[in-house]
This record gives structure tokens, sequence and C-alpha cells, in this order.
């Protein structure tokens, strides 16, 4: 077996991989910088080989650019401690098998060389070259691991048109996601065309969506092409899919399956070249089993699924975040930057951001206006905010206490905690609020009581004063496995 060669400035990573590699007694060889790599490339190449990004005599990414061109076969691992989406994309672009985080555990760094030998790279066909391009930078910001995942997905579909169907509750930022995917994919010099099902009128969107041509109905004087048309080209990313209306779900089904549609009012077909990228925040088999969405349209979308975390799931992601924000909104504004003081931040982090990046976003650009100071403390922090965050604490405190408590009903206050949810969801815009909430409520004590009962439905259906088809009935449609 051919060496693992490791590239990297950092004697105590060189060292930590040696040693793993050793235990497996994989043979191994060690560089400080990529030039030396490269001078040893003519002689004969690695089995495969891991490099870090930054270094002082060479960067890791020209590195890779320089093997693929001359080895196009080798599997090259890319790792580094700057967990941008930038590098992530540019390491997937460039032909690199995998990208590795630092720090990484040995033994997962160990099965992914191990990986990388067994598989080997892909070909040059599935995967292209940048020339040396590096794609502009997102904003889309986290090193917490849920979102390097989505930086390797980002990665991974930088050449693909597949449809893709972005999760996550509301704020999480899937329109950024939606927009990285286009801007690193062969669709970028075409148009990234945004239409979000929860914001147009019901009677509007289908307009919207497909155009109308003049005289279609009352009012319309001209010609209008819809979003699908303005998206030719390019990418069409359609927000909480989940409310589209049942009619216009089977038509956008047609124009996934055969790229053709009609305007509204029109009698010729229409055929466009768009690659849709949707998103939601409700569960779309939930919505299938009510009898709400289509099946068919579900699984259309749904060829590749990203899930993105809430940021309650990348809470070390908060600090950052917010200091990020702090800056673009002070740069937006025209004034000078505020800084955020360590004991702020620490607040922040614990707190639970219900309404995500977006919630996080707002409270930095309050900050900003409305706080006189140039150093933010803790007591700059809008009381409704703090008081908010630790109502919720408790709520969630008391819930996790009541789980280890038999005999013992919920102490959190859960009658205002879902008064308040209702209200942030209304002030949201999202649609059919009351049947959201009573499914969470419906799912919620059916999970309870199944778990009292071990699962037993009958007993369960006994128990709760419902009947046995009934039950049934709600562990298909609230999709619960009984």
């Amino acid at each position: 077996m051919k060496p693992i060669w490791i590239v990297d400035d950092d004697q105590s990573i060189r060292w930590v991989l040696e040693q793993a590699l050793a235990r497996d007694n994989i043979p191994h060889k060690s560089f400080s910088n990529p030039n030396d790599v490269l001078n040893s490339l003519e002689k004969e190449p690695p089995q495969v080989l891991i490099s870090d990004i930054r270094m002082p005599r060479g960067n890791g990414l020209d590195l890779l650019q320089h093997v693929k061109a001359s080895h196009p076969n080798l599997p090259v691992i890319i790792m580094t401690a700057f967990s941008d989406l930038d590098s992530a994309v540019s390491s997937f672009q460039g032909g690199a098998f995998e990208y590795l985080t630092k720090p990484f555990d040995t033994e997962k760094a160990v099965e992914l060389i191990r990986r990388a030998v067994e598989q080997g790279i892909r070909s040059e066909t599935d995967k292209k070259e940048l020339g040396g391009i590096r794609p502009e930078a997102t904003e889309i910001i986290g090193k917490a691991p849920a979102m390097q995942e989505i930086f390797r997905a980002i990665g991974r579909l930088a050449q693909s048109h597949t449809t893709v169907l972005i999760t996550g509750e509301s704020g999480v930022g899937k329109e950024l996601v939606a927009h990285a995917l286009h801007k690193h994919s062969p669709r970028v010099k075409g148009p990234f065309v945004s239409l979000s099902t929860s914001a147009v009128p019901k009677d509007l969107l289908e307009s919207e969506l497909f155009g109308h041509e003049r005289g279609a109905f009352p009012g319309a004087q001209t010609l209008r092409r819809g979003r699908l048309e303005q998206a030719d080209g390019g990418t069409l990313f359609i927000g909480e899919i989940a409310d589209l209306p049942f009619d216009l779900q089977t038509r956008l089904l047609r124009v996934l399956t055969d790229g053709h549609f009609y305007r509204l009012g029109g009698q010729d077909p229409i055929k466009v070249n768009v690659r849709v990228i949707a998103s939601t925040h409700q569960n779309l088999e939930q919505r299938v089993a009510a009898g709400l969405f289509r099946e068919d349209l579900m699984h259309r979308l749904n060829v590749i699924r990203l899930r993105m975390p809430s940021l309650r799931e990348r809470s070390e992601d908060i600090p950052v975040l917010a200091k990020h924000f702090m800056l673009s909104c002070a740069k937006a504004m025209g004034v000078e930057p505020k800084k955020l003081s360590d004991e702020v931040l620490k607040e922040m982090s614990a707190m639970p951001f219900p309404g995500n990046v977006r919630q996080l976003g707002n409270l930095c650009h309050w900050l900003i206006v409305m706080t006189p100071t140039n150093v933010i403390g803790v007591g700059d922090l809008p009381t409704d905010i703090v008081a908010e965050a630790s109502a919720l604490s408790a709520a969630q405190q008391g819930e996790s206490a009541s789980m280890h408590t038999s005999g013992k009903s919920p102490s959190g206050d859960w009658e205002n905690g879902l008064s308040r949810l209702a209200i942030k969801m209304l002030q949201d815009g999202d649609k059919e609020v009351y049947d959201a909430l009573c499914s969470r409520f419906e799912k919620a004590v059916l999970q309870a009581a199944l778990e009292v009962t071990r699962g037993r439905c009958v007993e369960t259906a006994q128990r709760l004063g419902i009947g046995r088809n009934t039950i049934t009935r709600k562990l298909q449609e609230l999709g619960i496995d009984d």
C-alpha cells in the first residue's frame, strides 16, 4: 500500500495523524509545506493526500489544484480550522474527496482516509475544476458541525441541476442557502427568482407563478411573465411550498415533469429550463397524510433534502453571527459600529431565540439604533427579549424536570408558551396557524398517551376517551409510528 501524505505546518496536527495511522499500521509520510509535496509528487504519488488550507509557505487549495491537474484520480482530503462556506465549496469544486474541520476526531479522520483509499476520487466528469476562480463570499456564517454539513452539501451540489427541498424553522436562513446553491451552480449566470407563497394572496399566486395573458381577468391590461418565465435558465426559489394551493401544486408538478406550462388565460404551452429549490418550515409528510399536499409533488421536490438547523442547535455560532450583524447593520445605516461586551455575548449565547437567526439580526439592529454607548452591556438588552428568554428557559427546565418525575403533570406554563408561539407565528405571517398548532397539540398528547400505555392503541383510545378508529386515523394524519 502506498503511504498517506499529511501536509500541515502545525507539528501537533501531523503528530496526531501520524500516531492514529501508525496504530492502524497505515504507512504515512508528513510534509510541513506544499512546495515539498509538489517536488515529491513527481517521483511517486501517495495513496491519499490530506492537506491543511492555510499555511505560511503555501495554500492547500492551490496544492489541490496542482494535484488534480497532474493526478486527477488522487483522493485529496482538505482540512482547516477556518470552517467557512467558501473553503468548503472551493474544496469540493476543486475536486476534494472530503472536507475535514479542525478539531477533528482521530478515529473519524482515519475512517475517512480509509474511505478515500477504498472508493477513490470521483472522475473529472463528475467534478469539474474551477480553474482557480474562487466563489464569491456569501452571508452564510457558521462553524457549528450542523452548519458544516450544510456547507458540505452545497459543495457537493455545486455542479448539479438537481431539485432541492430545504426544511427548517422560520428564520433559520433557508433562502440564503438557496442563494448559495444558485451562486455555486452552473446556473450562476442565469437569474435567481424568489417567490414566497405565504407573502402573496392565494388568488394572485397563479398569476405570480405562471403569469397571465392580456385580458385573462378584469384588470389584466397587459401580458405578464410569471416567476417561472423570469427564472428561465436560472433558479426559482419557492418559499413555504407547503402553503401552495392544491390546484397550483398540480400545475407545478407538470412543470417539474416536462418543463411546460400555460400562462393564465393562455392557449400556447411555454417551455422553460428552470431549477426549482423549495423550502418549508412544515412537515410535508404530515401535510400529505392530511390530504393538503400532493404526494407525487413531494417526491418530485424531495430529490435532495437539506435541513437547516435552528439557532438553538448551533448556539456556538451566536457570537460570530451577532458580531456580523452589528457590523453589517452599522454599515447599512452609515454609523460607527458598536461592540458587544463579552458578558452580552455570553448572555445571548444562552438565549433560545425562537425566531432563530432572523430574530438575532433584529436584536442587533435594535441595539445599533437604541443603545447610546459604543460598548453594549447586559443592561442594554431589551427587557422583553430578556424576559422571553427567561420564561422559555424556565418552561424548558420545567418540562425537562417533569419528564423525570413520574405521576406529575408538566410544571412549565405551557398555556403562555403556546400563546407566545401563536403570536410569533401570526407576526411572521404564517398561514393556517390554528390548524398547525392544533396538530402539534394533538401529536404531543397522543405521543404522551402512547408512552404511558407502551404503544397499546386500544388502551390509549380508552384512556383519552376517543374511539379506536379515531386514534388510528390520527396516528396516520400526524405521522406517528405506533
